[in-house]
C-alpha cells in the first residue's frame, strides 16, 4: 500500500522524486503562464470594453448634434411655410381687391360714357404658379452648410 504521501500532489515523496520534480516544474510553469495569458486577456477585453463605451459616447454626441440640426431645419421650414400662407393669403387678397377696383372702373365707365383706360388682370396674378421668374439652380454656397 502506497503511504499517504506519495498520493498527494506536492508532498516530500513527489519532491524528492527527479522524474516528479520535473513534472512539477512544468505544471507550475504552466500555471504562471495560463494566468498571464488571462490577465492579458481581462485587460485586452477592458481596452475593447473602453474603445466601446468611448465610441458609445461619440455616437451619442453626434447623434445629439444632428438632431438640433434637423430641429433647426424643421424650424425654418414651419417658419417658410408660414410666411408663404401669409403671402397667398396677401396675393389673394390682393387679387380680389383689383377684380373690385376693375369692375369699380368698368361701372365708371359705362356711367360716365367715357373712354378709360382699363388694364386687365394679368394671368400672373390669377395663377401665381406660372410668375415669371429666372430657374437659377442653387447653389451650397448660397445656404449656410453648417445649418444642415
Amino acid at each position: 500500500m502506497a503511504s499517504p504521501q506519495q498520493n498527494q500532489p506536492g508532498s516530500l515523496g513527489s519532491d524528492l522524486d527527479p522524474r516528479y520534480a520535473n513534472l512539477d516544474e512544468r505544471k507550475r510553469k504552466r500555471m504562471i503562464s495560463n494566468r498571464e495569458s488571462a490577465r492579458r486577456s481581462r485587460a485586452k477585453k477592458q481596452h475593447k470594453l473602453d474603445e466601446l463605451l468611448a465610441e458609445i459616447n461619440q455616437l451619442q454626441n453626434d447623434n445629439n448634434a444632428i438632431m438640433k440640426k434637423i430641429d433647426g431645419a424643421t424650424q425654418m421650414f414651419v417658419s417658410a411655410a408660414s410666411q408663404n400662407n401669409v403671402l397667398r393669403a396677401q396675393l389673394t387678397e390682393l387679387t380680389d381687391r383689383l377684380h373690385s377696383l376693375n369692375s369699380v372702373l368698368h361701372i365708371a365707365q359705362e356711367v360716365s360714357g367715357m373712354a378709360l383706360d382699363i388694364p386687365e388682370i394679368p394671368d400672373t396674378l390669377l395663377e401665381p404658379w406660372k410668375l415669371p421668374c429666372s430657374v437659377q439652380p442653387i447653389t451650397a454656397s448660397s445656404f449656410d452648410m453648417n445649418m444642415f
